[in-house]
């Protein structure tokens, strides 16, 4: 438990910042050959960190509002159409995605498993 919040909320909000990376990785590789796009990335890990450690007791409410933040990081290199993603990149950051988001569910199944048989030892 982290304060009065379940670890469930702190998995379901690790679930929902995974799963917008992952749509953000998925656009940047749809626009891989657009002219002009400049790749985007997600804040998110940090940001629940920060409330975490922050409010010593984050709230279910607190914890559903958290957003990831998209942004552009502008430091990578562009070619010669002025875009800047890389695919190798993309599918890097997609795997890292996709085991963290893995991850997540499977500690939320062992979670909900351990409360199943708490409830059938009543």
């Amino acid at each position: 438990m982290v304060g009065n919040t379940s670890i469930v909320n702190v998995l379901e909000a690790g679930l929902r910042g995974s799963l917008l990376r992952q749509k953000v990785i998925a656009n940047n590789l749809a626009n891989l050959n657009t002219s002009g796009y400049r790749r985007q990335a997600v804040r998110f890990e940090d940001a629940l960190a920060k409330l975490i450690e922050t409010s010593g007791r984050p709230n279910a409410e607190d914890l559903a509002k958290i957003e990831g933040e998209v942004y552009r990081p502008m430091n990578t290199p562009v070619n010669r159409q002025g875009n800047d993603v890389d695919v190798d990149v993309e599918i890097g950051e997609l795997m890292k995605s996709a085991t963290q988001h893995k991850a997540y569910l499977r500690l939320l199944n062992k979670v909900y498993k351990q409360m199943e048989s708490a409830m059938e030892g009543v």
